[in-house]
């Protein structure tokens, strides 16, 4: 039976090229990963272990240790990360095998896809709202969904097609991808999505039940590797909701399954202190045993500090 009330017919939308639409942040804003060396000792041993000092130097501490083990660090992510342009230093964690899987809601995914295809993201909202032509990209749109309809076929997770059409595409930017650099390597980057949150949801193109299976096989994908965090380390950054609340429940199932019990470090960056965010990464998890952490700052400043003194940090534990 269909439904007793109307829906809106989406086959009439007035669409753009992604050319036309344009973007805010440019591929070419990305910053690059180097080798740190002495520099970054003189920087850190201007930090005082005071405070904000003291708490920085124990999650950059708590991720070089569980690299050397071997242990899990899973990195969650909000989208603006991606459009501060860190996505390259976060690749590079993950190349290292210092990072071993990654999480991020539907609008991360969409910047880090349109990266990698257009070496351009992010429209002017307040502009294109008023005649409607906010999220009407057709390129976006139409690409991204036919990847989940083709992976919800595969069997795949949201993040494991995405990445992957990325990289059977050849795109010209895949190397400035999170999703692609996944694939590439072997880590699952997963894709949690709120159904009608994310632009691509508003075209005709999009398949709810293929959106609804991939990013619950992205859920299920991600829970096994939180029954994995035992001495490992869960870092949000900037993910007010989505991420926060997918991690307790990831959390609770492992628990429930008699994994991810003993003591874990978990970290939330961000420019403020989103309450979800606080009690569902930093406080609830670690209430038991194990370290809650909240550093505060903008991503663009305090996050490439964090890579260069996490891979310093490494390096000095081998």
């Amino acid at each position: 039976m269909a439904s007793r009330f109307e829906e809106i017919d989406l086959d009439s939308l007035k669409r753009l090229g992604i050319e036309e639409r344009g973007g805010l942040i440019a591929v070419d804003d990305f910053v690059d990963p180097y080798d740190p060396s002495g520099e970054v000792d003189r920087m850190l041993s201007v930090i005082p272990g005071l405070f904000s000092g003291g708490d920085f130097a124990r999650a950059v501490e708590a991720v070089a240790e569980a690299a050397g083990r071997g242990a899990p660090v899973v990195v969650m992510l909000g989208a603006h990360f991606i459009k501060c342009g860190l996505s390259r230093l976060l690749i590079d964690l993950m190349e290292r095998k210092i990072v071993t899987a990654v999480a991020m809601n539907g609008a991360g995914a969409i910047h880090d896809f349109e990266i990698a295809s257009w070496g351009k993201t992010s429209e002017d909202v307040a502009e294109r709202l008023p005649d409607g032509s906010f999220g009407m990209c057709s390129d976006t749109a139409d690409g991204m969904n036919d990847a989940i309809s083709e992976g919800a076929e595969r069997e795949e997770g949201m993040g494991e097609a995405l990445g992957r059409r990325l990289v059977e595409s050849g795109a010209p930017h895949v190397d400035s991808s999170i999703l692609a650099a996944g694939h590439r390597h072997g880590l699952p980057v997963t894709i949690h999505v709120a159904v009608g949150t994310d632009i691509i949801h508003q075209h005709a193109s999009a398949d709810g039940a293929a959106i609804g299976q991939t990013s619950l096989r992205d859920f299920r994908i991600l829970t096994a590797v939180v029954s994995g965090l035992d001495g490992g380390v869960a870092i949000n950054v900037g993910s007010a909701v989505i991420l926060p609340e997918v991690f307790l429940k990831a959390l609770s199932i492992a628990r429930n399954l008699g994994h991810a019990r003993g003591p874990l470090t978990t970290v939330s960056m961000d420019m403020n202190e989103p309450y979800r965010a606080m009690v569902n990464v930093v406080r609830r998890p670690t209430a038991q045993s194990g370290n809650g952490i909240a550093l505060r700052g903008r991503h663009e400043l305090l996050f490439p500090m964090f890579w260069a003194a996490v891979r310093r940090g490494v390096v000095r534990g081998e």
